[in-house]
């Protein structure tokens, strides 16, 4: 995959007649274009430059896994993570195994959050034509469910195995392509329905909606209250979804149809934020939060989702069994600007 790099300081030449030039160079790693978890670093990336604290190198495109134990390591300065890695990597398994369980939780304990995103909703939908009649009616039915391998089509996975007791392979088959094709898998017809992680709205979902009406089922409210599900989505990493169905209707548009046994649409998410180093100076990460969070309301209009994936939300998939906690400098930024930081989310 090919890497980009954005520096602040030429964004701040570009768009400041008088550009205010940053005295500290930093790296960072994000995801690809086009979702919350790359729109938070870029949005930090732009006013740390343009407000002289920080010339940051973003390499956009990265693998995550990756980019937290470059963080840990102190190779690169800051990251975006599925709150799932650092738990993970703190007990050396998964993609973390080659590390072993002391050695993770050593690197494990360098990472400090610093802000906070949500990176998907997961949830059943799919086109009108093709007269799927929710989560009761998957069984025998072709499922798109993520790309080949990793979290997201684990995830998808067992939502649909606890919702209907179904098993990829078994109950229904699932189809998988790279994220860049989905859109295309899907509006070709292959698929009866379709669990993924999405925005509200995420590009592909828009593209779907303009290929033709859609509707999206709320997960039964006996499933999402059930005890499986309640402990699985107090997992590191996820955390549970509740809105009103006008609120989504009106986030996915026109073409879209939310069903619902009440006025409540019902979900999980896939949570995380930016990590940095323990080491970090904690004056340099209360200047970044605090730009960071003094223009949270110009990073929402940045992108139709803005509102909808908890910019300013510091606890959100806190504490429990993610090791990760907030750095001290964060910490009083949010504190400072008036959020509530949990306790058990702070560094003492």
């Amino acid at each position: 995959m090919s890497t980009q790099f954005y520096t602040s300081a030429v964004v701040a030449a570009t768009l400041f007649a008088a550009p205010v030039f940053a005295q500290v160079n930093l790296t960072a790693e994000t995801a690809s274009a086009g979702g919350a978890t790359h729109l938070s670093a870029a949005h930090l990336t732009e006013v740390a430059g343009t407000q002289g604290i920080a010339n940051i190198q973003l390499a956009v495109g990265q693998t995550l896994t990756n980019s937290i134990q470059n963080v840990a390591e102190g190779k690169t300065d800051i990251a975006g993570t599925p709150h799932i890695l650092p738990f993970l990597m703190s007990r050396g398994v998964g993609p973390y195994g080659e590390l072993g369980a002391e050695k993770g939780a050593e690197l494990a304990g360098n990472l400090r959050a610093i802000t906070p995103f949500t990176l998907g909703v997961f949830f059943l939908f799919g086109f009108d034509a093709k007269d799927v009649g929710g989560w009761d009616d998957l069984e025998g039915k072709v499922i798109f469910n993520g790309p080949p391998r990793g979290g997201a089509l684990n995830n998808a996975r067992t939502i649909i195995e606890i919702a209907t007791g179904l098993k990829d392979g078994e109950g229904y088959t699932g189809i998988q392509s790279n994220w860049g094709q989905a859109s295309n898998v899907i509006s070709g017809g292959e698929p009866d329905a379709v669990v993924l992680p999405e925005l509200f709205p995420s590009g592909r979902i828009s593209t779907l909606g303009a290929a033709g009406k859609m509707t999206a089922w709320s997960m039964p409210k006996d499933i999402h209250e059930s005890e499986t599900m309640q402990k699985y989505m107090k997992a590191p990493g996820s955390s549970e979804v509740i809105m009103t169905v006008a609120e989504v209707e009106t986030l996915l548009g026109d073409s879209w149809t939310i069903i619902s046994e009440d006025d409540t649409f019902r979900a999980m998410a896939t949570v995380g934020g930016n990590v940095v180093n323990k080491d970090m100076d904690e004056d340099l990460v209360y200047s970044l939060v605090k730009t960071y969070i003094s223009t949270i309301a110009d990073l929402k209009a940045k992108a139709p989702y803005g509102e909808a994936v908890n910019y300013e939300n510091p606890g959100l998939g806190m504490c429990g069994a993610n090791p990760v906690k907030y750095h001290k400098g964060a910490t009083r930024a949010w504190e400072e600007a008036g959020y509530d930081v949990p306790d058990c989310a702070k560094d003492m």
